[in-house]
Formats: C-alpha cells, structure tokens, sequence
C-alpha cells in the first residue's frame, strides 16, 4: 500500500510518538486526517500538516463511532493510541481497568472493523496498530497494559487472515523503549535493566515498512531486548526469575508512579 497521496487516519496524535508519526506521514504524501481529546493539542498539528481533525475521546464508544462516520473513505488506520495503563491490578477501579481496554484495545479493534469495509470494497488499503513488545512477554507492575497490547497483537494477526485476498493489509507494529518522545519517556526513568532505546524515528520508519510492505508483525528494539522478548514469551516463569533476580523494582516503581495520573 502506497502512503503518497492515500487518506491516512491517525489515532494519538496528540502523543510523543503520535506527533512523531504526523510528521513522518506527512513527509511521505499521506493526506492526514487527526484525531486525539484535546483541541489546543490539535490545532497546531491541523495548521502544520494541512490536516483534517476529529476531536474524540477513545475511552467513549459514542465517540469511537462518531470518528468513524467522520473519517468516512480513510485509505490508512494508524491506530497509535493508548494509555501507559502500569502499576498493579490491585491498585485500579473497575472503572480504570474498563478506560484502559477501552482505548488500548477495544477502540483500535472497532475502528477498524468501521473503516475496513470501504477498504474493501475499494480493493485497497492497509490497517496498522501500533503495539508494544508488552504485547509478547509479561512484566511486573504492566498486567493492564500487558493484557491490553496481547490482545491487540491476537486481533491483528487474527483479523489479517480474515482480510486475506481482499486487498487490505493488517500489520502490527511493536516498540520497545522509545527514547525522547512517548509515554516511556515522560517519565524520566532509566529503562529496567539498563536496555537500550529506540528513536522515535525508527519506530516512524517501522510504521511506513509495515504499511507499504504489508509485514504482519515488525518489532522495533535492539537485537538483545528482542531476543529477550522471544524468551520470555517462550518460557515465561523462567524470565519472571530473571526479572526478579536483575532487581529492577526500583526502576518500575519510579515508572508507575509518574504515570499514575494517566490511568
């Protein structure tokens, strides 16, 4: 599928990497449609890229539908958004576990069961959901977003088989630590364990393959947390060991508490 000159919508755009991805999107001839809740946020974005908004809250269904009707004949879904949804399960409300499936789970997989039809019937176009390794190996302190972004890599994978031969592609992009932009980086901690860090461009670089490409899983990360990331989804209680024995604690801690306001 081909970015240049195709109708690209764009989930979290009001995000680190959300704004990263704009950018690199518009860069490469997409005619953007934005999205995100907070319209001083918007704005600026509209001005910069000749862009279309639609201001949604993806917590809402009503709103999630409203996005759809509104980005009506989209070529591109880049569903990017999502909650950091860290810490542990014991210290969240039913209402907060309901926000943290609904945006990082349940609006990506409804909007792309809106806006895949008119792809289909057009013969052409592509959904991308921007996950995270979470998404393949358990952590201390992520069980919400663990559950969420495992979730999202099934439904991508899933519904890619479903679309076969219809001339849509579905992909899954999935990061490690991003550095510089994203909700890792506001928090200011070191990563657990000292791993290294992808930029936020590489992680644009990885939309665009997956898109224009069709690849149905890309994971953006150095070889070693990759390859950490393969074990652990294998052998779980053997890296739950590991992970204990690295003491890392302190380190998820100071995560979970700078992005406590965002559940």
């Amino acid at each position: 599928m081909h970015i240049a000159g195709a109708t690209v919508l764009l989930t979290g755009v009001t995000g680190g990497i959300g704004s990263a991805l704009a950018a690199g999107l518009s860069d490469r001839g997409a005619r953007l449609i934005l999205t995100g809740r907070r319209r001083e946020a918007l704005e600026p974005l509209a001005e910069r890229y000749g862009a279309r908004t639609v201001l949604a809250d993806l917590a809402d269904p009503d709103d999630v539908r409203r996005l759809a009707e509104e980005a009506a004949g989209t070529d591109i879904l880049v569903a990017n958004a999502a909650l950091p949804s860290s810490g542990d399960v014991l210290d969240y409300t039913p209402e907060q576990i309901d926000r943290a499936f609904a945006v990082n789970l349940r609006a990506p997989a409804v909007l792309a069961r809106l806006l895949a039809p008119g792809m289909v019937a057009a013969g052409r176009g592509h959904v991308c959901f921007v996950g995270s390794l979470s998404g393949m190996a358990a952590t201390k302190s992520s069980t919400m977003y663990n559950a969420s972004k495992f979730g999202l890599r099934g439904f991508s994978l899933a519904f890619r088989q479903d679309l076969h031969g219809t001339g849509v592609g579905v992909s899954i992009v999935q990061p490690g630590f991003v550095r510089d932009l994203g909700m890792f980086a506001k928090t200011g901690s070191p990563t657990p364990g000292g791993v290294r860090t992808v930029s936020p461009d590489r992680v644009v670089r990885g939309v665009a393959r997956a898109i224009e490409r069709d690849v149905a899983e890309l994971n953006v990360a150095p070889l070693e947390l990759r390859f950490l990331t393969k074990v652990a989804s294998q052998f779980p209680g053997f890296a739950e060991r590991v992970q204990r024995l690295a003491g890392a604690d302190r380190t998820v801690d100071t995560i979970v508490a700078a992005q406590r306001a965002s559940r």
